[in-house]
């Protein structure tokens, strides 16, 4: 069975991207439901699968992680308005039997992503 993973790296501090903040919505249609919100762990990573199982099927998605509020935590001091605070990552699941990893490195001012393992 398939499964969508993430995990945050925090690139300017050097360390995972412990508490921060993440929605998970598909695309139904011209709008986006919210179907999951998480949080991340000391490691950077959410405890469990954000989609798995009978919900894992092909579509658009998206995930929100809060950035912003992540950094504004952490004591970094960032412009107002942030450059990043909602950093959006819309992807396509089209093997519902494939493992999907979505990591992200962040910064206050970059941000990268690719489909991990």
């Amino acid at each position: 069975m398939g499964r969508l993973t993430t995990h945050v790296l925090d690139t300017a501090q050097g360390h995972p991207g412990n508490g921060i903040r993440i929605e998970l919505s598909r695309q139904i249609g011209e709008s986006w439901q919210v179907i999951k919100s998480a949080t991340t762990n000391r490691d950077g990573r959410v405890d469990e699968p954000l989609l798995d199982g009978e919900a894992f099927t092909t579509g658009k998605y998206q995930l929100v992680f809060a950035a912003g509020d992540y950094f504004r935590a952490a004591g970094i001091p960032l412009a107002d308005p942030a450059f990043l605070d909602d950093v959006v990552i819309r992807f396509g699941i089209a093997e519902a039997g494939q493992h999907y990893h979505v990591p992200l490195l962040i910064s206050p001012y970059s941000y990268s992503t690719y489909r991990g393992s």
